[in-house]
């Protein structure tokens, strides 16, 4: 049997697009990777194999970055340290072609809560249960199954803005006092995720070609409400929260690397593909070409070349992000060399 041969790599400059997008915007995002690579053993495993799937392998790209400094505020001095960045990036990174796959897009969404349920707060958003699995599903979930365990950190006015959150994976809920209460994702019950918005595609009920977020919330708030509740039952995942309270209202959540995410800088990936906190590049339709962070995971974000593209907490990341679906090339930017095993 012959060995298995690992993908090419080339130049950062052989990248389509490389040189059209400015990746110093990306810079604080790359250093937020760097932060958590230098606080891990060097033999930990960050995905994928080869170049870049231990943390220790990431040294001396990430020393050359954190040496970059600040961008000078003097135009020509700017300019030089602008070219300087692109430079250091090209010299400590090569390009592995991941090929054409889906990008969609999520965001931090707002809910409005209540810490002690009323008339109008009747949905709990839960705590993990110390218990193992197997867990029950999201309709045993929903229908009392945990109840008694005291796992309930708020109740929020809507059910379908909390399904929706649990596919975002992270939000911010505003108490009746201002008060501003940060959740991110801390476990899920075991279940498969299924698409409701496949579902509704095979049903008729929504095209392919309208297929969005926001379609899939005006369909809901068309139909009669257990109609609606039997179409989030359809999806048996359920995801349990964590508060964050370290978090300032203009950082993003954490993803799954335990990092800040940084809005059109960070990506969730496949990490069976992809190094955790490895810089990518998207080539392709706006709003790519760019250069991202692979900073988190998801249960429906599965292959090669999928990813899924934070876009913020804004009304308007929402839109943006509830309508993304499109075919972006993907490369995977790992260090040129790395330390010996």
């Amino acid at each position: 049997m012959e060995p298995t041969r690992e993908p090419a790599r080339a130049s950062l400059r052989d990248i389509p697009g490389w040189a059209d997008d400015q990746p110093y915007e990306a810079l604080p995002a790359l250093l937020r990777s760097c932060a958590a690579w230098a606080g891990m053993p060097a033999a930990s495993v960050l995905g994928s194999a080869g170049p870049g799937s231990l943390a220790g392998d990431w040294g001396p790209a990430c020393s050359a970055l954190r040496a970059m400094g600040t961008a000078p505020q003097h135009r020509r001095r700017r300019n030089e340290w602008l070219a300087r960045l692109r430079s250091t990036l090209e010299d400590y990174l090569l390009a592995t072609d991941h090929g054409t796959g889906t990008l969609t897009g999520y965001f931090e969404p707002t809910l409005r809560g209540r810490l002690e349920p009323d008339e109008h707060h009747t949905t709990p958003l839960l705590a993990a249960p110390a218990r193992p699995r197997p867990l029950p599903p999201r309709a045993a979930i929903d229908a009392g199954a945990l109840s008694g365990q005291g796992l309930e950190l708020v109740w929020v006015d809507s059910e379908m803005d909390a399904f929706f959150l649990h596919i975002q994976g992270s939000g911010r809920v505003v108490l009746n006092d201002g008060t501003l209460l940060r959740l991110g994702y801390a476990a899920q019950n075991g279940h498969p995720y299924i698409a409701i918005g496949r579902l509704l595609i095979q049903r008729g009920a929504i095209g392919r070609e309208a297929m969005s977020m926001q379609a899939i919330q005006a369909w809901m708030r068309r139909v009669a409400p257990n109609e609606a509740l039997a179409l989030m039952h359809a999806n048996p995942s359920y995801i349990f929260f964590r508060p964050l309270p370290g978090l300032q209202p203009h950082e993003g959540p954490l993803g799954a690397m335990g990092v800040s995410l940084t809005p059109l800088r960070s990506i969730a990936v496949d990490r069976e593909h992809v190094p955790l906190g490895a810089p990518v590049f998207l080539s392709g339709a706006e709003p790519a070409p760019r250069l991202v962070a692979a900073q988190d995971t998801g249960g429906a974000i599965r292959g090669r070349a999928r990813g899924d593209l934070f876009w913020g907490w804004s009304e308007e990341a929402a839109q943006r992000a509830g309508r993304m679906n499109q075919p972006t090339r993907m490369f995977v930017l790992t260090p040129r060399e790395v330390p010996p095993r």
